[in-house]
């Protein structure tokens, strides 16, 4: 951050949204506005050429929507932090958020001073999760087979082309998909997989998902909305 201000990429379609977004947190010392974006392929342009602290992103957006843009900007540029911002209450969307790397998720009828809260603490590295959604998708992670617990000592064997992976099928990657990813066969990656199960001992792919959602829902510091 440059001079103790956060700087702040709108990304929402709806351009009264922006507008009213930006009208917020210009009336705010120490966060700047650097720039808007109306679609998930500009958020990430505008990312990558005005590289803001924290981008607060609209989850549902034509042609492609906020998780990918999360997915592809935390890719390029993990020091950038992403709030997904939408209407609706949707658990899958939670799930689908945390696991392309975003940090925080709230409704859009969050209170304006807790937002302009939550971006100040998700710039310093914290998170912003609306506890409303967050809590229905950690009670379904703990009920059934996904609430095998892993130990930390479990993941600490894993090498780092391991951890990658696991990190793509938490985010609902197929092997194909991985392959293409990390330039290997799919042979390659089966063999990984059942490398990474055989040592997280978890008997399948769902297990381990929900092991990395836990981790990244319950670990750090949460505000709730």
């Amino acid at each position: 951050m440059s001079e103790g201000r956060v700087k702040v990429l709108i990304a929402d379609d709806h351009e009264v949204v922006r507008l009213g977004l930006r009208s917020l947190l210009e009336n705010v010392d120490d966060i700047e506005v650097v720039g808007e974006a109306a679609s998930g392929e500009e958020a990430i342009e505008r990312a990558g050429a005005l590289r803001p602290d924290v981008i607060v992103m609209d989850v549902r957006m034509p042609e492609m929507g906020g998780i990918e843009a999360c997915r592809a900007i935390r890719s390029a540029y993990p020091e950038i932090k992403v709030i997904m911002l939408t209407s609706y209450s949707d658990d899958e969307a939670v799930f689908a958020s945390v696991m392309a790397g975003a940090s925080g998720y709230v409704l859009k009828r969050i209170g304006s001073q807790q937002l302009v809260d939550g971006i100040k603490a998700v710039a310093k590295g914290g998170s912003l999760l609306d506890p409303t959604v967050t809590g229905r998708v950690l009670e379904r992670l703990r009920g059934g087979d996904a609430d095998e617990a892993v130990g930390s000592d479990l993941v600490e064997e894993l090498t780092e082309q391991e951890h990658r992976i696991l990190d793509l099928i938490a985010q609902g990657c197929t092997n194909r998909e991985i392959a293409n990813q990390l330039y290997l066969s799919e042979k390659t990656v089966r063999n990984y997989v059942s490398n990474i199960l055989g040592k997280l001992q978890v008997a399948n792919r769902t297990q381990a998902a929900a092991y990395v959602l836990r981790k990244r829902l319950g670990g750090g510091d949460s505000q709730g909305v």
